[in-house]
């Protein structure tokens, strides 16, 4: 178990974000650290790539304050694979969402911050919270 949070695409996207009020909010939940998977990160470098439109030199150095202010990236895995299917379909969620949340789950997080799944829903102990709600 951790006491550190999962964090959601999102937040990434936001804490780096030019003129976004939602950028305050963001900067300092990562600044204090916190979870996030493989699947994270690539949608970071996948939005920022494609509909943000930011060069691979500045994504590059986005992954990079990335790496240091939070933990190693959770590998996708089978097992994590089939949480997610499992969560899927008790929950209702979109598969992506279910993998994060099954992500974050597999470490013991307690809080997924993320403002794309029902706010105060609780899964097997981690509680999902929007913080720009």
């Amino acid at each position: 178990m951790t006491d550190k949070p999962f964090l959601d695409t999102n937040i990434l996207i936001y804490a780096f974000a030019k003129n976004d009020p939602r950028s305050e909010a963001a900067e300092v939940l990562l600044a204090a650290g916190g979870v996030i998977s493989i699947q994270v990160l690539n949608e970071f470098v996948n939005v920022s790539r494609r509909k943000l439109a930011r060069g691979w030199g500045e994504i590059e150095e986005q992954v990079a304050v990335l790496r240091v202010l939070l933990d190693t990236p959770i590998p996708l895995t089978i097992e994590l694979h089939e949480a997610a299917v499992a969560h899927a379909r008790s929950y209702g969620f979109a598969f992506y969402d279910a993998l994060i949340v099954a992500a974050a789950n597999s470490v013991g997080c307690t809080v997924l911050y993320s403002e794309d799944i029902r706010h105060g829903q609780n899964i097997l102990g981690l509680t999902i919270s929007n913080p720009f709600a």
